[in-house]
């Protein structure tokens, strides 16, 4: 049993002087071998925005084939998530679903460093019509048995009467495919139990609900979305749920999206702290925005 704490990204220039040293400012290329000093997993979201090709797969092979245990988790393309499955359009789904297990998924786990795959649902793919069974079947299209493989729910109509967990149907569809129920703290969404496999995944948006809610672009990532500091009082809550989930579980993995500035750093290594996982130490030097009203 294992719990892994890690970031969601680690190629942010607002983390120069952060976390990256200013010396490292012109040389993106270390930066990954840096962040790899201290977290032995990422989540990678630019396989959201745009499937990466065999090009940049074998790049990341690269960088982590020298890293004992490293993992790095994928987020499965909009295309799939946001498009065809907004659509109700499932075979489309399906395809693009295969596909990218076939290019990305299958080739990082032969080289030992797949983590999970992240299923991260739009927030306008509602559980009405045949949601659910288009759901099933992109999961029934990929390998579950063979990877770790989770989602995440964004609306409210996949919640039960309680508006706090996962509907025990949508569960249960998990359960029967060992796809893990994604636990999330961010704005709107606070969902701390519904383990439905032998793994778990936990991730940190921070809880800027006003700014995340606003009528703007869906996945618009502007840094003031994930510009948030989790204080300790509200991390430690965490941590009996975090225990739970490692007793019945083989790994937790846990990822931090509240990027800006270095501020999911600073927050992984206060979680590790607190649940007493042994990591390198770094003081995370946050560089707060100056307001007019401060000249």
């Amino acid at each position: 049993m294992t719990i892994l704490v890690g970031c969601s990204g680690w190629s942010y220039d607002d983390w120069v002087g952060g976390f990256y040293p200013i010396e490292l400012a012109n040389e993106k290329g270390a930066w990954f071998d840096y962040y790899a000093q201290y977290f032995r997993t990422v989540e990678i979201n630019s396989t959201f925005y745009r499937p990466p090709g065999e090009f940049q797969v074998n790049a990341w092979i690269k960088k982590g084939k020298d890293k004992k245990g490293f993992e790095y988790s994928l987020k499965v393309p909009q295309l799939v998530t946001h498009k065809a499955l907004v659509e109700g359009d499932k075979e489309r789904a399906i395809s693009w679903a295969i596909s990218f297990e076939k290019t990305c998924v299958k080739p990082l786990a032969e080289a030992g460093l797949l983590g999970g795959a992240l299923f991260q649902l739009s927030p306008y793919f509602k559980n009405e019509g045949s949601a659910l069974d288009d759901l099933k079947g992109v999961l029934d299209a990929v390998s579950y048995q063979e990877f770790d493989y989770a989602v995440e729910f964004r609306h409210n109509s996949w919640l039960d009467d309680s508006k706090k967990e996962v509907d025990p149907a949508t569960l249960e569809v998990l359960r029967e495919r060992n796809v893990a129920n994604v636990l999330i703290d961010g704005p709107g969404l606070h969902l701390g139990k519904g383990e439905t496999a032998n793994h778990s995944y936990l991730r940190f948006h921070g809880r800027n609900y006003d700014i995340w809610y606003r009528d703007e672009k869906e996945d618009d990532h502007r840094l003031d979305r994930y510009d948030y500091l989790y204080k300790k009082d509200q991390l430690e809550p965490w941590v009996p749920q975090i225990k739970e989930a490692e007793q019945k579980t083989m790994k937790v993995r846990i990822y931090f999206n509240n990027h800006a500035r270095a501020k999911s750093v600073r927050n992984a290594f206060l979680l590790m702290d607190l649940l007493l996982i042994e990591h390198k130490e770094k003081e995370i030097q946050l560089q707060e925005q100056f307001t007019l009203g401060e000249f």
